[in-house]
């Protein structure tokens, strides 16, 4: 069975599955049918509606790498935003150099939403750094009139967590908080209460990423989507399942209520990444199926 076929068979049967349970619990039955978040519009993209947005993230460690790999993502049909990891940089914790970097990035980028992320080493990223450095140099960036999204560990200090947000959203920078966990899938309930609690603490857009050992942990991490959707937020959703065995939710997010996934040119940021162009299309394939069910 085709790459396509086998998406469509296990998608719609868990959004099958999902519906027959939500008609079980007192959910009204227009939230149970909302499948995407009250849109958001930023610069010329719509998170919210539709196929999700792609999201295609730098991976360079120089100046020149990272403008390279934004001109190519900014020419890329197929990617709606970019994400600025300046985690891989040399420099990445010089806010002057960052900074002005980022506004090439930004103007390379050709109108695609920036989105900057420092992923620490403690959640997968590239440098080690400590939560006070963290938030000083978030808080300078936001100064720098260049970023849109700004993504936020959510288990960084708390009051350095809730500083960077109140600056983010002062310079109307949209939030994206995140958690990862590259060893395993926690409970339904943990990515529940994770995604609700991200919430709470004035996330624009929730994030989780875990990692699957079985096909479990896949549907696992697909449930809890679906449930933050049907019962607790309408905010957007960006969930995941790394690895290969997982890559079937950066596809079929639409059905349990995600707005954006990654995709990759070239060099993949996590495990399970698909390139661009095929991420579009098997997407397209399932939104098309989910347009006629």
């Amino acid at each position: 069975m085709s790459l396509t076929k086998s998406l469509l068979a296990l998608s719609l049967l868990l959004s099958l599955q999902g519906t027959a349970m939500a008609a079980q619990t007192s959910a009204p039955e227009a939230a149970v049918l909302q499948r995407h978040a009250v849109p958001i519009t930023i610069r010329n993209t719509v998170i919210g509606e539709g196929v999700p947005k792609i999201i295609i993230p730098t991976t360079g460690s120089t100046a020149e790498q990272v403008l390279a790999q934004a001109k190519s993502i900014g020419a890329d049909a197929d990617a709606s935003l970019i994400e600025y990891r300046i985690d891989y940089l040399d420099f990445a914790t010089d806010a002057a150099k960052v900074g002005a970097l980022g506004k090439q990035v930004a103007a390379a980028a050709d109108g695609k939403p920036l989105i900057l992320t420092f992923r620490t080493q403690t959640e997968g990223g590239v440098k080690r750094i400590s939560d006070k450095a963290y938030g000083d140099l978030y808080l300078s960036l936001t100064k720098d009139h260049f970023i849109d999204i700004l993504d936020v560990e959510m288990f960084r200090d708390a009051k350095v967590v809730k500083e960077v947000v109140t600056a983010a959203h002062k310079a109307g920078i949209k939030v994206v908080m995140s958690s990862h966990d590259f060893h395993k899938t926690p409970s339904v309930a943990e990515i529940v209460t994770r995604l609700r609690k991200q919430d709470s603490m004035g996330a624009d857009i929730l994030k989780i990423a875990v990692m699957p050992h079985n096909p479990e942990d896949v549907v696992t991490l697909m449930d809890a989507t679906a449930q933050i959707r049907d019962k607790y937020s309408l905010k957007p959703l960006l969930t995941m399942s790394m690895g290969g065995l997982g890559a079937v939710s950066r596809l079929s997010g639409e059905v349990f209520g995600d707005d954006l996934t990654f995709g990759m040119l070239g060099t993949p940021s996590a495990p399970g990444q698909i390139e661009a162009h095929q991420l579009d299309v098997e997407m397209q394939t399932l939104h098309a199926a989910i347009a006629n069910h």
